[in-house]
């Protein structure tokens, strides 16, 4: 961060996101911490280590591009 300013001012405000009612498959309710998983057209995710069961916390690390929205963009 430049000189005089916290570091959070560099992070992204939309980068926390909570998602409840979530539906995900029983095999990953023993997902270990820093396991990795793909999630079908949302992208690479990695469980954090404060997840629980019955409340499974996924971190994004890499989120896949959506060119079906920018196709529509381009139409509309």
């Amino acid at each position: 961060a430049p000189e005089g300013e916290d570091f959070m001012s560099n992070l992204n405000p939309h980068s926390l996101e909570v998602l409840a009612g979530c539906k995900a498959e029983p095999s990953l309710a023993g997902a270990a911490a820093g396991s990795r998983y793909q999630f079908e057209r949302q992208g690479y995710f990695c469980v954090d280590p404060d997840s629980a069961s019955g409340k499974l916390i996924f971190n994004r690390t890499v989120a896949l591009k959506d060119t079906w929205a920018k196709m529509q963009k381009k139409q509309g």
